[in-house]
């Protein structure tokens, strides 16, 4: 059960007794625990089964992500996960001056670590100019429309979630001037993370014809 939601103010209202307030009261009770569940990362992100039962409507998003861009649901998620680890607000460390001393952060931000410039160029080629980084369905879009531009800008089958990987941490061009060779710990990572796709694709096929079912018939 999720717990860590508050309203604004920080406390409920509760001084009505009327049906009115009690009404009122369970409303932003249910926003609080369906904002509560939406924030928090899923329990076993492992098993993609479990992330979807736990996360229905990300199941239903990272679906429409995958017909949209025609880019496996597990190389989405894949993706994802290494960025973030399935958190709304994520952020990479800061920049250590002279080794030690935390300077800068990046601007990289949310489940798929977008850049602002980035974001700013999938905005505007989607036409989602309100779409958020912090923003499950927002963020998985993204991504499938990252690995379509990797497709068409260098021919990366977006199915190959390994050299996929290395043009969305080098961007196109960098994966172009194959700036990636001297980073070992990168491959290391991108081999990482294709493994995880076709692992969550395996689990996905034991478990995609109960998601489908209406969450009112889970068996």
């Amino acid at each position: 059960m999720c717990l860590e939601s508050k309203t604004l103010s920080g406390t409920v209202p509760v001084r009505s007794h009327s049906a009115a307030g009690v009404g009122r009261v369970l409303i932003v009770l249910a926003g609080m625990v369906i904002a509560g569940c939406a924030s928090t990362p899923p329990a076993n992100p492992a098993n993609v089964c479990d992330v979807f039962f736990e996360k229905r409507s990300w199941y239903r998003d990272a679906r429409r992500a995958s017909q949209r861009w025609q880019v496996p649901i597990g190389v989405l998620m894949a993706f994802t996960y290494q960025e973030s680890s399935f958190r709304a607000r994520a952020r990479p460390p800061r920049r250590r001056l002279l080794g030690f001393i935390p300077w800068t952060r990046p601007d990289a931000f949310g489940f798929a670590q977008a850049t602002d410039a980035t974001w700013s160029d999938y905005r505007r080629s989607t036409g989602r100019r309100r779409a958020s980084r912090d923003n499950f369905g927002d963020a998985v879009d993204f991504v499938g429309w990252y690995n379509d531009q990797s497709f068409r800008r260098n021919q990366i089958p977006k199915t190959d979630a390994y050299r996929a990987y290395l043009a969305y941490h080098e961007g196109q061009g960098g994966y172009a001037r194959q700036t990636y060779t001297s980073k070992g710990w990168l491959l290391d990572t991108a081999r990482g993370v294709a493994s995880r796709a076709v692992a969550y694709d395996t689990q996905l096929q034991g478990c995609q014809r109960r998601l489908r079912r209406p969450w009112w018939r889970p068996f």
